[in-house]
């Protein structure tokens, strides 16, 4: 059974930035999806097992970037130029296959959620 454990989310001024961790028990895919209220949840960005591969949803491509540790097993989605609609809960995901992909029921296990707010 993979842990995720999530940190770092808060309330930001549009135009800021904010870093989300992600803490995983081993190394997986790991995808970052997000939900806002009212809304499905969806995709913003994956980062490939070894590192070397990521992939952005449009809405976030060119401000957002993930990267990740694998000495500590951590992923990371820096966050920069946020704007108000980026508001949502946001979540990480572990995928045991390596085959990349942006469907949320795909992913084996989830981190708990954390807190994003963007304000205007």
């Amino acid at each position: 059974q993979v842990t995720l454990v999530e940190s770092g989310g808060g309330l930001v001024q549009a135009g800021g930035s904010l870093r989300l961790a992600c803490a995983a028990s081993g190394r997986y895919l790991i995808g970052w999806f997000r939900q806002a209220p009212g809304k499905e949840r969806e995709f913003v960005g994956l980062i490939s097992w070894s590192g070397d591969n990521t992939a952005y949803a449009d809405s976030v491509k060119g401000r957002f970037t993930i990267s990740r540790d694998n000495a500590k097993n951590t992923a990371y989605l820096q966050m920069d130029s946020l704007k108000p609609g980026d508001t949502a809960v946001y979540y990480c995901a572990a995928r045991y296959l390596r085959r990349h992909t942006t469907k949320p029921y795909e992913y084996d296990n989830w981190g708990q959620g954390t807190q994003v707010t963007v304000s205007s």
